[in-house]
């Protein structure tokens, strides 16, 4: 074992630690070395979704001592970085010892003198972020893992304007965490009277705010009767996604029963992700018996959506996030438009993996469309580099997240469930489904077909094989891939785009970030990238043709996908 681990794992052993946890790190010496090793090879570290990973015992998991930790530090840095009274507003999502470590960082920020908002009872992470500018906090944590698996939880530290950490923040929260070298530094009891329990009025405010965003709240109204099936996937959405359904007016709102209920288990599913089709099949069982216009879906913490609506075969089949991202933006970009909202400084962003057919329709409807790196936390670092000189409207990522107004800035399924709502009110009014509202997309600004491979490498040696990977992709960068020449390479950790055919090189104003990008002769485009919150590199695939009409669809889509088969073929993938 590494002598580092070694000292790791005896400092656990000899410190301040409770009984339980020196009895568990001894059975894990004597009987499993190799997960001894992982649960100590690092530090958990803030990624592009803060500190999360597997709970347990060990500086590289979640627990007691590594939550009370980074909130130490994490503290120590707003001390630092704001005078006066500091205020930090915290929530947690439906996960086993979410409430604990929620609990656990609200009694560690109030021994250090900070005025502690602690919601008091579970509630989605978006709505964390409306607090912090709501009760004009100086940051703010939620306790999620997000979509991961039930073995694992996580820590988001937010900013001033409720967003998460980035650039210098991130690292210097960081620095200040690796200070805290003993759970003796951490300040664990004594300041419960800075603790004040929120709740229904912050609930009012946040759901007044997601109302206001309604463009045609009147057919909404008309159209009330639209047949809705929600599941929260055993997560917080239960708390607030019904109410704002029915504040937009909608009344036939059908519940996936076996899955309302909140549960860190999560027992009727393998992963709490609407990405994943096992997820939303219980949704889908209902949309089916009851004939529904839509199903929704959202993950643990409400900051992601996955929806199904039927084909024009009638045949249900579930979104992919860039097919929902696209209705989405067209509609606030189109509708905003038609109503006399749109202003000459607005402006959309989404992530550089995202579809590139928003920029062509935003391009076509002369608004400016900005690309930022993998993560919300870029989009509302854009945002407050662009105000009050240009006005953010809607921001999205491929991975089923999106951001309306500039109130919340993080990803919120449940402003997202309202809205795509309305937009299906509207398909509706107008005697269309929102798939057929889909091809319309496309017949006008051309048929963009997107997929995602994900490929898990645990543990640290699946950390180096990931870092291998990326290595060869750099400094091997294929000639042809499936047959097309490679002519660009955008490689956003060395922050340049190079021409292939001249070695022109320009500069990408953007982070450092360890993604690259492949445009091929024929249009397609190829990303590659290890994910910030879970052990997996992501390859992202991007093929375009047009659609000349409805009756071209099912040709076309079958062209694309052979293409995109072609692709991971040639990469060695599958």
């Amino acid at each position: 074992m590494d002598i580092n681990i070694q000292n790791k794992v005896a400092q656990w052993l000899n410190g301040n630690y409770d009984a339980e946890t020196v009895a568990t790190l001894k059975k894990m010496q004597a009987e499993n070395p190799d997960d001894l090793t992982d649960a100590f090879y690092r530090n958990l570290e803030f990624g592009t979704g803060g500190l999360r990973g597997i709970m347990g015992v060990g500086t590289n998991r979640m627990n007691k001592y590594t939550v009370g930790m980074a909130t130490q530090g994490f503290a120590n840095y707003l001390k630092e970085s704001f005078e006066g009274e500091i205020k930090v507003a915290l929530a947690h999502d439906s996960r086993n010892n979410s409430r604990f470590f929620a609990e656990t960082a609200a009694n560690v920020f109030a021994a250090n003198g900070i005025k502690v908002y602690l919601f008091e009872s579970l509630r989605p992470t978006p709505e964390l972020s409306f607090t912090i500018r709501h009760l004009n906090c100086q940051g703010g944590v939620v306790c999620t893992a997000s979509h991961n698996p039930r073995e694992y939880n996580g820590y988001k530290a937010y900013w001033n304007d409720g967003a998460q950490l980035v650039p210098p923040h991130d690292k210097n929260v960081i620095r200040e965490v690796e200070k805290i070298t003993s759970p003796d530094e951490v300040k664990w009891t004594g300041g419960e009277a800075n603790i004040t329990l929120i709740g229904k009025d912050v609930d009012e405010a946040y759901l007044q705010e997601l109302q206001s965003l309604s463009i045609n709240p009147e057919i909404c109204k008309q159209q009330h009767d639209l047949k809705i099936v929600y599941t929260p996937i055993h997560g917080t959405g239960i708390t607030m996604v019904p109410e704002i359904l029915k504040r937009y007016g909608f009344t036939n709102v059908n519940i996936v029963e076996e899955q309302a209920t909140p549960d860190g288990n999560f027992p009727t599913v393998v992963y709490p992700n609407p990405e994943e089709s096992e997820a939303m099949s219980l949704g889908l069982q209902k949309a089916k018996a009851i004939d529904a216009d839509i199903l929704l879906g959202t993950d643990p913490d409400a900051d992601r959506v996955g929806i199904a609506v039927k084909n024009l075969k009638g045949e249900w089949t579930l979104l992919n996030g860039n097919q929902t991202a696209a209705l989405l933006f067209n509609y606030i970009i189109e509708q905003r438009k038609e109503k006399g909202l749109a202003k000459q400084e607005d402006y959309v962003c989404k992530t550089v993996v995202t579809s590139d057919l928003i920029d062509v329709f935003a391009a076509k409807n002369n608004i400016t469309c900005y690309n930022v790196l993998t993560g919300f936390k870029w989009i509302a670092d854009l945002i407050r580099r662009k105000e009050p000189q240009e006005r953010f409207i809607v921001g999205g990522e491929e991975s089923y997240g999106y951001m309306i107004g500039r109130n919340v800035r993080d990803k919120d399924a449940v402003s997202s469930v309202a809205m795509i709502c309305e937009m299906a009110a509207v398909a509706r009014s107008h005697g269309k489904s929102l798939f057929e509202q889909l091809i319309d997309i496309y017949i006008k600004y051309g048929y963009y077909l997107e997929q995602l491979i994900s490929i898990t490498k645990k543990g640290m040696k699946g950390a180096d094989e990931i870092a291998e990977m990326m290595r060869g992709y750099r400094e091997n960068p294929p000639a042809t891939i499936n047959g097309a020449a490679v002519v660009t390479l955008y490689d956003y950790q060395l922050q340049q785009v190079k021409d292939i055919a001249t070695g022109d090189i320009q500069p990408i104003d953007l982070p450092k970030s360890n993604v690259l990008q492949f445009v091929l002769a024929d249009g397609s485009k190829i990303s590659a990238r290890p994910s910030g919150t879970e052990p997996k590199i992501k390859f992202y695939f991007s093929v375009n043709e047009p659609l000349a009409s409805v009756a071209d669809y099912d040709a076309v889509t079958a062209k694309l996908e052979q293409k995109i088969s072609g692709i991971i073929s040639d990469l060695g993938l599958k």
